[in-house]
């Protein structure tokens, strides 16, 4: 048996390359890649608007950025440090400044009636009216007062919350799009096993980072690593099943797997 043969020989018998596979669920497939694209697009853009600015530079996405929204900057409330940075473009910086000073006189329940409730009710409570837990609640003195409190980043019940949320929805994510990857033809093979398996794996570092960051605050860059790498094998499993579906040359493998099943 020739080489050429024994390459088709190693396929598994159940696996179909993109080649294999009808236009109709190429097409299913081709549609969910791109809607999934665009969904993660979109976090990244949500993930870069809710974290960048809290070390006073919204501008850019830092490491002391990830430090302040798991174990808070031990200064100022969450309040203030959200004026001051992700939410400083949200209010007129005159007042920015009154809510900031009246957090800083001891936020009484008085001025905030008169002075602070009407420019949140204006401003703000479009979305922070309580609807989406994801926010602080803004209506009213008793929520807002929770968040004039010294910053100690995001609280344990609310990232068991959010944690739960991403680990069901980011599996289902990656599960969907490592079935299509496995169409694909990628040798060696334990590479193509690692680019599908290591999402979940950096998920799990990424999630249990948020905990002990605020233990220690270096695990953010664990966070910001894990994402990272998450987002790199996103890319190349897009690409790369994008690619073979439509435009990429048929694996010679796969050809002769097709000329041996003609000739019985």
């Amino acid at each position: 048996m020739t080489a050429r043969n024994d390459d088709a020989v190693r396929l598994h018998r159940l696996y179909y390359h993109f080649s294999e596979l009808p236009y109709s669920l190429r097409i299913v497939y081709t549609a969910t890649l791109f809607i999934l694209a665009l969904g993660y697009l979109f976090a990244l853009i949500y993930i870069f608007h809710t974290y960048s600015g809290r070390d006073g530079n919204p501008a850019t996405l830092s490491y002391q950025d990830m430090v302040i929204a798991y174990s808070g900057s031990g200064q100022g409330s969450r309040l203030e440090s959200a004026l001051r940075g992700p939410m400083s473009t949200m209010l007129p910086p005159e007042e920015s400044r009154g809510i900031i000073e009246w957090v800083g006189s001891g936020a009484d329940k008085d001025k905030f009636e008169s002075d602070i409730r009407p420019m949140l009710d204006k401003r703000c409570l479009t979305c922070h009216d309580g609807s989406n837990p994801h926010l602080a609640n803004l209506d009213g003195f008793d929520n807002v007062r929770k968040v004039t409190e010294v910053d100690k980043g995001a609280d344990i019940f609310t990232l068991v919350r959010v944690s739960h949320i991403h680990l069901f929805g980011i599996t289902f994510i990656f599960f969907i799009l490592g079935s299509i990857f496995s169409h694909a033809y990628v040798r060696p093979i334990w590479f193509k096993c690692v680019v599908v398996g290591a999402p979940f794996l950096f998920l799990s570092f990424d999630i249990s980072a948020w905990y002990f960051t605020k233990l220690y605050h270096p695990f953010a860059l664990v966070v910001m690593g894990a994402g990272g790498l998450m987002g790199l094998c996103f890319a190349f499993m897009w690409v790369v099943s994008l690619w073979q579906m439509w435009f990429g040359k048929v694996p010679e493998a796969v050809s002769s797997r097709r000329e041996a099943a003609a000739l019985g």
